[in-house]
């Protein structure tokens, strides 16, 4: 008995041609064909990948790719679906002198309704290899907060031992200081209630210095720093940090991709006291 899909789906593009003008026919009918799959159905877009990032081609770094930044014991990543599919054993188990990656921050969610089409496999894997884990969640400040917040506590399970939430904040959208202020502190307020663990705010240096060093309400929250290609990072005033991410071309063994770099600004033993308990 004839295979139902076969017959439904790929017999009709691959009747033997009469000719050369309809073999050129169904090649095109099939190509389209596996665009609009691509296009309609996520599952079959993340499947492809899936296949494409097969670990055979995995590429093996000797060196990271990029100087990192000196006097810091505690080496970590982000990640997000630009990096696609990482095998995070080979992420884990690279070592070059004496820094190995040590946490892992995880996109997870954006806005009220985008959901990182990697962040399950990424979470639950480098979770598995020992990783000290974050997920974050892409800010957008014009869209309502309560919105976002529960969108993303809808995706991500927080338990002990893993890191608190991140809230990525840079863009404006159009919001004026003192809204983008307002909706941020709404967010994490939010997050913070749910999860009952003050969350840390992830930005650049410029975007930090314009719109929450000088608030005194956020002078409770970790802080994540984007400041890229310097040997220090220096904040205003005398403002502190946690997380200092350094640079964005770094290179690790499993993953395909540039990455972003960040140091933990004390041990790991320190690191360890920031979890959630």
């Amino acid at each position: 008995m004839a295979n139902p899909l076969y017959s439904l789906f790929l017999k009709p593009f691959f009747k033997p041609p009469g000719n050369t003008k309809a073999a050129k026919r169904q090649l095109l009918a099939f190509t389209a064909g596996v665009g609009l799959l691509l296009l309609v159905f996520p599952g079959f877009r993340n499947a492809l990948w899936r296949l494409i990032d097969y670990p055979f081609h995995y590429r093996e770094y000797r060196h990271f790719g990029i100087a990192l930044p000196g006097n810091y014991a505690v080496h970590g990543i982000d990640v997000s679906r630009y990096q696609h599919r990482i095998d995070w054993g080979r992420v884990r188990h690279m070592q070059v002198g004496d820094v190995r990656m040590s946490f892992a921050f995880i996109k997870a969610t954006e806005g009220s309704w985008i959901k990182d089409p990697y962040f399950a496999h990424n979470w639950k894997h480098a979770r598995k290899e020992g990783l000290l884990c974050g997920a974050y969640h892409y800010f957008l400040p014009d869209i309502s907060a309560k919105d976002q917040a529960r969108h993303f506590t809808r995706q991500v399970k927080l338990a002990s031992g893993d890191l608190p939430p991140v809230v990525d904040v840079e863009e404006k959208r159009g919001m004026n200081r003192e809204q983008i202020r307002k909706n941020t502190l709404q967010f994490m307020q939010a997050l913070e209630k749910h999860y009952r663990v003050k969350p840390i705010l992830y930005t650049n240096l410029d975007f930090y210095k314009t719109y929450f060093a000088d608030d005194p309400a956020f002078a409770g929250y970790p802080r994540w720093i984007a400041h890229y290609r310097t040997p220090r990072l220096n904040m205003p005033g005398d403002t502190g940090w946690h997380f200092w991410q350094h640079n964005d071309n770094g290179r690790v063994n499993g993953i395909n991709a540039d990455v972003d770099f960040n140091v933990f600004n004390g041990s790991l033993q320190d690191l360890n006291k920031l979890t959630i308990p």
